[in-house]
Parts: structure tokens; sequence; C-alpha cells
């Protein structure tokens, strides 16, 4: 096993740090601060970090080319303009429902999306996740809770999700030209009385699925039969989403949160907010571009 180190990649104090994501053309990192409405951009180059404001929460970043990115937020799927920032609706997403917005999601080799909703304040069975092609939406998984660990496998023919709220991994099969479910899903890791709830998740180049795990501080490797094979700890005790980066996916981003924590929680959970960087190995895979129908 090859060490782990981890280091603070940016200290931002983010209240729902989420949806990491890597632009290797750029060498270029991405992610959330949910809540805070806020879009983060790191330049590995030379170690700048910048805030972008947003007009509303968004929570997944998927790339489409050198110069524009798609980005799930409360009530739709919008193309941004990198340059200028410019945020052009590409497609609704639950627009009429003002009680839930977007979370976890992730692009399949095929070049669609994946993603799920959820309520404001979690309420229960409110969300869904949706499926979407860059033409159409379709709806795949109903009552839902907390959509999380949305991710494929190399091949693109195992779709990976939880509803945190449950505490149990799924896989399904799928077509791997159209990311589309053909099969119903099965149970792929029980975690249920498990310590800390299951967030988001990657799968590396050897099908190895890498879940961070909300409330215990960690990332955690699950072997393709569903077997965890390793945690690797971390200095914030709500990490909540990997993404691999680096010029051949040997590194890992992770971000965390200190959503819902008490003021004692805070002063004790120090680093609770912070962006953190894996180096040690891995064998990452970068997300497809989202193949938008122009």
């Amino acid at each position: 096993m090859t060490d782990r180190v981890v280091s603070t990649l940016h200290g931002a104090d983010l209240e729902l740090g989420e949806g990491p994501a890597y632009d290797p053309a750029a060498d270029i990192a991405w992610w959330f601060d949910v809540v805070g409405k806020k879009l983060f951009e790191h330049r590995f180059s030379n170690g700048e970090t910048m805030a972008h404001d947003l007009p509303r929460m968004a929570s997944v970043m998927a790339r489409i080319d050198g110069g524009r990115q798609l980005l799930a937020m409360e009530d739709g799927l919008y193309i941004r303009d990198i340059t200028t920032g410019r945020l052009t609706l590409h497609a609704p997403l639950e627009a009429g429902n003002p009680a839930t917005r977007s979370n976890d999601g992730r692009t399949h080799p095929s070049g669609a999306l994946w993603i799920g909703t959820m309520g404001r304040n979690a309420e229960k069975h409110a969300g869904a996740i949706y499926w979407h092609n860059g033409r159409e939406t379709r709806t795949l998984f109903k009552q839902v809770t907390i959509p999380n660990a949305i991710c494929f496998s190399p091949d693109g023919t195992t779709g990976y999700f939880a509803d945190s709220a449950k505490g149990l991994l799924m896989r399904v099969d799928l077509d791997p030209l159209t990311g589309l479910p053909t099969g119903e899903p099965a149970v792929f890791f029980d975690n249920r009385g498990g310590n800390g709830g299951l967030d988001g998740a990657v799968v590396d180049r050897n099908g190895i699925l890498w879940n961070a795990r909300w409330g215990a501080g960690s990332v955690d490797a699950y072997a393709p039969d569903g077997q965890r094979i390793e945690t690797i700890a971390f200095p914030a005790t709500q990490t909540s989403c990997p993404a691999f980066c680096g010029n051949n996916g040997e590194n890992m981003i992770v971000t965390s949160a200190w959503q819902g924590q008490t003021a004692d929680q805070r002063r004790t959970d120090t680093q609770a907010g912070n962006t953190f960087l894996v180096s040690g190995g891995f064998h990452g895979m970068f997300d497809p571009v989202f193949r938008i129908a122009d």
C-alpha cells in the first residue's frame, strides 16, 4: 500500500465544500461552497486560488471544452463561460420546485450526466437522481433523500450511487453507450450502523471506488467486490467528496464542510471546511467531458 500524505490545498473554511473537479488540460481544480454560493478555482501552476460568486447554489461542475463548463444549480443545468463567468440556462432541473436543489453528480463515460436533487433541509424523499444527455432529461430514481456517491466504472458498464439517509451504497448495470440502467440496483456496500455517512465518490482506473465518509473524517476505498480495503484519515470530520488530479491522476482533492456543527464542534474541528490534497500514487481517472448537443 502506498503511503498517503494529506495536506491543506486551501483553507477557505467552507460551510459546505462539495463537487471537486479537475481539468487536466489546464491543470486547474474546481470546487464549490454550496451554501456560500461560490465556485473556487485553484491553479496548480502558480498555487493561486480564486473564488467566483454565483447567483444561486451550485454543486456539480462538468467540463464541456476549453472555454465552457456545465454547472448543476438550484433550478437547472447552466453553461458557464470560463473567461467571463456568464451563465446561460441549458436545461431546467426541478425549476418549479423551490424546495429542492442540486446535490451530487458526475459525468458518465458516454458523456451523459447523472445529477441528484434533494430538499434544501434534507426533507425525506424530496429528491431524485436524473440522467441528462445534452438533449433530454430522464428520471432514474425517485424519492431520494440525499443523493450521493454517483460515479462509474472505467468501462461505463456499472453505476454507483447512494441515498446517504439509508446508508446503502448501490450498484447498477448500465448501457456503456448511453449511461442508462439496464437492470435493477443492488447493494454494493452496507454502511448501516457504521460510523459516518456515505458522501461523494469517484472510481479509479482499477475499478476501485473511493468514497468520502461524512462525519468520520475519512475517504474509504472499496474493491470491485464491495470490500473496504483502505481508509485515509483527514483532519476534518465532515469530508464530503473526492476527485483525482495531477498529470496521471496520482493525487486526490477532497472537500469538507462545517455545516450543521455547533460552536463547540467548530472549535474542536478546526480544519472543517478546508479543501485537502492527498498525494500518494493513486491510479485516478478524470471525468469525461459533458457532450452537449449544440
